[in-house]
């Protein structure tokens, strides 16, 4: 066996196994590269242990308790009677277990070098890596730095009992009574639905003007107004204070004055790249408030060493790392791949009514000086809408006369709408050339081939 403290050449050092590391490693090793993969923990990253996959298992937890509550309205003769949280963790925990196995026995298969422990660069080929049998070198032709982002909090305001992040929140043994969200972005939205899915009394407490505010205006509008119809508080232009904490409850003291008692403050203020400790200063590696500037290819300022997904400023998704890793490994072993367009990545926001988009809002396609028209149609017209109980629009923004710059998408379903309103906008279709396309019927996908009737000058099922 090799001394684990000797230097191993690789091609290819990936730092971080998240979506973008384990994606990078697995392409590069179909490519026939040499990978040396560095983790610290495990395999799939946040999104797989504490962001996405878990997240979207207790929000389609929250859907069925809130699709029991809404079966007498369908004949159905259902009550909600509470949550099993016991139950519910061992479903989430279930799934990504399940997940993990396959994703691990994947990187097993592909003859990828795993090296578990915390990595560090000592300049742009070597990584220095603490393991459990002591520290070990590992270099390579080009080192990839993917180590993801971690949850933010509000400074003087510590995680505690009752102060979460979302990664605390979703363990909680029991659900809480009164909650009040810190922040009405993303990941704000969807802990306040799924809580009050759950049975809490919700506020969100949003620093902007309004929720998700990297959205479509109209989209945030929307939701706004199904929050308030659930039951849920939208307190927007708020900014925190402090919180004084003691055994039984919280208090959310507010910047005018006004403060809030609740049982439980769930902190939702966005995710900070991880890049303090891992050794880019001393490689040289040029950071930005924290994050990893590059050019197109995902080339930092040092030759040899690239970095993907939260760390890079821009979206922070997990599909967008997957892509970046991709392109990453492609690029290294020459296939000259086509650079990842931040415009062409669809967002989710899987909160109830789910918002989707992709591509321009109005806002940054009349900012950017374009000449731009907006077409909505209401999904109050689409009949599979109307059987599913939910409410929203497709609205498409185009240059006039021109191609479909975005694609903006509220209601039940938006998750899966997207993914032909990416083609249209990536391809830079005319509205003209989408109406053509026969959508299936009664389905949610017809509402955005009437969306495009309607911005084509031609609508059948709405008022032009």
């Amino acid at each position: 066996m090799a001394d684990p403290a000797t230097s191993t050449p690789f091609d290819l050092v990936i730092l971080g196994a998240g979506s973008g590391g384990y994606a990078c490693a697995l392409r590069a090793a179909q490519l026939g590269l040499l990978v040396a993969l560095v983790e610290e923990a495990e395999i799939g990253g946040t999104c797989l242990h504490r962001g996405c996959i878990p997240t979207k298992a207790l929000l389609h937890a929250a859907e069925l308790a809130d699709g029991a509550r809404a079966g007498a309205a369908h004949g159905v003769r259902t009550t909600f009677e509470g949550i099993d949280t016991e139950a519910m963790h061992a479903r989430k925990d279930k799934i990504v277990a399940q997940l993990y196995r396959g994703l691990t026995g994947l990187v097993g298969q592909a003859d990828i070098e795993v090296v578990a422990g915390r990595g560090r660069l000592v300049d742009a080929q070597t990584v220095s890596v603490e393991t459990a049998d002591g520290a070990r070198t590992v270099t390579g032709r080009t080192v990839v730095v993917a180590t993801g982002s971690y949850a933010r909090t509000l400074p003087g305001i510590e995680v505690g009992p009752r102060i979460m992040t979302s990664e605390q929140a979703m363990d909680l043994a029991e659900i809480p009574g009164r909650v009040a969200v810190l922040g009405g972005g993303v990941i704000g939205v969807e802990f306040a639905s799924m809580l009050r899915s759950f049975g809490s009394e919700v506020t969100i407490i949003e620093a902007l003007d309004r929720l998700v505010a990297g959205e479509e205006a109209a989209s945030s509008q929307q939701l706004t107004r199904a929050f308030k119809k659930r039951g849920i508080t939208t307190r927007t232009s708020a900014k925190v204070a402090s919180v004084d904490t003691d055994e039984d409850r919280a208090i959310v003291h507010l910047e005018d004055g006004d403060s809030l008692e609740v049982d439980l403050v769930l902190v939702a203020v966005g995710r900070g790249p991880r890049s303090e400790g891992i050794g880019l200063e001393e490689a040289g590696v040029a950071t930005d408030r924290g994050f990893v500037p590059t050019d197109e290819r995902l080339r930092t300022n040092v030759e040899g060493v690239r970095a993907v997904g939260d760390l890079v400023p821009g979206p922070q998704l997990a599909h967008r790392g997957f892509a970046h890793g991709i392109f990453v490994a492609e690029d290294i072993a020459g296939l000259d791949p086509t650079p990842v367009d931040d415009l062409t990545i669809p967002k989710v926001t899987y909160c109830d009514p789910e918002i989707a988009s992709v591509g321009l809002s109005s806002e940054a396609a009349k900012s950017s000086g374009v000449d731009v028209e907006t077409h909505a149609y209401p999904l109050g017209g689409n009949g599979r809408s109307l059987i599913r109980g939910t409410s929203g629009s497709v609205t498409l923004v185009r240059e006039k006369d021109g191609p479909v710059l975005g694609v903006h998408i509220v209601g039940l379903g938006a998750s899966e709408l997207i993914s032909e309103a990416q083609l249209v906008v990536g391809w830079e279709a005319h509205p003209e050339d989408i109406t053509p396309f026969v959508h299936a019927h009664p389905t949610q996908s017809e509402a955005l081939g009437e969306a495009a009737m309607l911005a084509s000058g031609r609508p059948l099922h709405a008022h032009a």
